[in-house]
């Protein structure tokens, strides 16, 4: 009895074919970088292919790896020229500055000395809503907010860089803000984590947090790279756009002032010779 229900569930698994299959849904943003992880470490005895749409796009095959440079892979369309990068000691697969012609299926095929297993990741590509770019500008003393722009779940691990430096992470119940003493010194007290969302806040920003922060999303088997950067507009730098602007327009209303008293002092000296004219002719 024990033997039919077990059988199921055993040939569920394997598949017809005896391919283990696993399944995972990858979400990224336009300019996003990820790595498709295999969670393995090659021994040089597996070999490891990478397809895209069932097109073979990388492959490592005993000491030998290789990307796609060839017309098929790219389909003639430029689509992965440059931007794929295969890890000869565990065959994960990074793909960099990611564009909506990269959404499809991706399928991680190991081909072991008795097993084949296989995952397939789902990519979707979202387009970077209304326009936007991941840089901003900001007013110094304001609070400035960064979003993962995912929904986090619970087993997610994020963590904030601010140039290569880590300064956050959220693992589980877990997060840390600003181990070293560096990142205590430059933030102090100004960081805020929001553990449900994995969002960054800065509060009271200086010109020195200006620069590149980076998030990474750890989901599954997939790592999501994201960049942001800001700019901080000190508080001089407005003032001194406010008084060039004030004279600018003070400048002009000389001259407007100027102008209208020409016009005024030509108006009354030719009323004046007309009233002369009129008193000539009576």
């Amino acid at each position: 009895m024990n033997l039919f229900i077990l059988l199921p569930v055993w040939v569920f698994h394997l598949g017809a074919s005896g391919v283990y299959t696993d399944r995972e849904s990858v979400f990224v943003m336009e300019g996003d970088s990820v790595s498709l992880n295999t969670d393995v470490k090659t021994n040089q005895q597996e070999k490891i292919k990478w397809f895209f749409n069932n097109i073979r796009i990388a492959q490592i095959s005993e000491y030998l790896n290789k990307t796609c440079t060839d017309v098929q892979c790219n389909e003639g369309t430029e689509r992965f020229r440059d931007r794929l990068k295969l890890d000869h000691q565990t065959g994960s697969l990074t793909i960099t500055n990611i564009t909506n012609t990269h959404s499809g299926e991706y399928k991680l095929q190991i081909i072991g000395s008795n097993t084949i297993s296989e995952t397939i990741f789902s990519m979707t590509v979202h387009d970077v809503r209304g326009g936007e770019t991941n840089t901003k500008s900001v007013e110094e003393g304001e609070s400035f907010t960064f979003d993962p722009g995912v929904i986090k779940n619970p087993n997610d691990v994020i963590t904030w860089y601010f140039n290569e430096a880590c300064i956050a992470e959220i693992t589980g119940n877990q997060s840390k803000i600003c181990i070293d003493d560096q990142c205590k010194e430059r933030f102090r007290d100004r960081l805020k984590l929001d553990h449900q969302t994995g969002s960054l806040t800065i509060m009271n920003t200086r010109t020195t947090d200006s620069g590149e922060y980076k998030l990474q999303i750890i989901i599954n088997k997939s790592i999501i790279h994201r960049l942001h950067s800001i700019s901080i507009i000190s508080e001089k730098s407005l003032n001194g756009t406010v008084t060039n602007w004030t004279v600018y327009f003070l400048a002009i209303g000389g001259a407007c002032a100027g102008v209208l008293l020409v016009v005024v002092g030509v108006t009354g000296e030719w009323h004046k010779k007309l009233a002369c004219r009129c008193s000539l002719a009576k």
